[in-house]
């Protein structure tokens, strides 16, 4: 996970986007409720249900004290959950064990003012079609 961070960041301050081995992100210019309403607006436009808002960052900074750490990683951070009907019956009738990636998940983050948005990467196969999607998800949202 630390080395998740790091990539992250070194590629959120070289202001392109980061293709490290867990995810990819992209710089975002504007707040972080701008970019959250910015993603939250793009899911919804395609006609997606978000299922849940993990409000990541709030959780950091209210248990960081109970685990014995100060460290401030976010300033904030949301993750929004969702799936596609058409899409994931689609990879799960590939394969059957591509529950594992359900449901998807696209981030917003805001370290020291730094806004990014991103997601996971996904496995080469079926699964490259619910990258594709979310890339255009983020990239509609960073217009």
């Amino acid at each position: 996970m630390k080395r998740f961070f790091i990539a992250a960041i070194t590629a959120f301050v070289t202001g392109t986007a980061a293709m490290a081995d867990e995810a990819i992100t992209y710089p975002f210019e504007g707040t972080f409720d701008d970019a959250t309403f910015a993603v939250e607006s793009a899911i919804v436009g395609r006609g997606l249900v978000i299922d849940y808002i993990s409000h990541t960052g709030e959780m950091l900074k209210r248990t960081g004290q109970d685990v014995g750490s100060d460290v401030v990683l976010f300033d904030a951070a949301d993750v929004f959950l969702f799936c596609s009907a058409q899409l994931s019956r689609e990879v799960m009738e590939a394969n059957p064990m591509n529950i594992a990636h359900c449901p998807y998940g696209i981030f917003v983050a805001d370290q020291a003012g730094q806004v990014m948005v991103g997601y996971r990467k996904y496995p080469m196969g079926e699964m490259q079609q619910v990258q594709a999607l979310l890339d255009e998800i983020v990239k509609e949202a960073m217009e």
